[in-house]
């Protein structure tokens, strides 16, 4: 379980720093997503091949990894969707509204269902989160196009965080993978057509952030994301993944020069308080038992 946890927090890092290499603007957002996909599916599948992991022991594990790979792939198209129809902080606030859905569809279709812990934690890093990017872009929210799939965006996330949760139980890591972008490369590569997003054209400088976004942010960050996944409850994960807003905000101003306001850092603060809060399920049950145990002793049943 430490492995895990020091894995999921290298991942967080790798994707933080996407937000970053998106805004150069050096390519369009649904085709940039599509590169990232598909450099990174020509990396591993090599590899995995030579080494003799890939390995499908069932028709339903392969089309629910599929499937994985579609439905990430759906998440990044409304996302970028929804930045150009409305602006990346309100789709970014949408989109990590993901741990409630995670939970809500947890309570409804799995047998282990989310604790207590959890939703405390989960209202708190979303009030967090709320902080980070300022109460008033939350009142301002427009009910149109761009507000439906930045909620699609995190609808899609919660699904594909629980599918994969099931496949790796099943797979190892790296099949599911190589499916996974399989499906994301495929279909971003039909959405991008059908958007007219150019696939060439680009600057010496477009095409090595693309291939980091694909060696970092992609390939290494989900590696190690889909390592905790498999070895931890998918609705802490994905409170935990939250965290790469406060790290987003953190590399935007040490590299690009954007503010942090004392409000950003106390939702950063507030944020991590919430993830750490879905980590301390047992010492919450440990305290609850001690409690009854104290209780008992007064009432004279012990």
């Amino acid at each position: 379980m430490k492995k895990a946890r020091i894995a999921l927090m290298v991942g967080i890092i790798c994707i933080s720093i996407f937000p970053i290499l998106v805004k150069l603007n050096l390519t369009p957002g649904v085709i940039s997503a599509f590169y990232r996909m598909a450099f990174s599916l020509i990396v591993l599948l090599p590899y995995v091949l030579v080494k003799g992991n890939f390995k499908i022991t069932n028709g339903k594990g392969l089309f629910l990894a599929l499937l994985c790979g579609v439905i990430f792939g759906s998440d990044v198209a409304v996302w970028n969707i929804a930045i150009q129809q409305s602006s990346a902080t309100q789709a970014s606030l949408l989109t990590n509204l993901s741990p409630i859905w995670v939970g809500i569809l947890a309570f409804l279709f799995l047998k282990d269902k989310p604790k207590s812990n959890f939703w405390i934690g989960a209202f708190i890093a979303v009030l967090g989160m709320m902080l980070l990017v300022g109460f008033d872009v939350f009142k301002n929210l427009d009910f149109d196009l761009a507000f439906s799939f930045g909620v699609l965006s995190g609808v899609f996330y919660a699904f594909y965080m629980l599918i994969s949760k099931y496949v790796l139980k099943s797979m190892n890591i790296s099949t599911f993978m190589v499916l996974n972008l399989v499906g994301s490369t495929t279909h971003l590569g039909i959405v991008s057509y059908l958007l007219n997003e150019p696939f060439t054209g680009f600057s010496n400088m477009g095409w090595f952030v693309l291939l980091i976004q694909a060696l970092v942010c992609q390939l290494l960050a989900w590696f190690l994301i889909s390592y905790a996944t498999k070895q931890m409850r998918a609705t802490r994960v994905s409170v935990s993944l939250l965290a790469q807003g406060l790290l987003a905000s953190c590399f935007a101003w040490l590299f690009i020069g954007e503010q942090i306001s004392v409000q950003m850092v106390i939702g950063g603060i507030v944020l991590l308080l919430g993830i750490r809060i879905t980590f301390i399920e047992k010492r919450l049950r440990f305290a609850k038992r001690r409690v009854t145990r104290r209780l008992n002793i007064k009432l004279g049943r012990e």
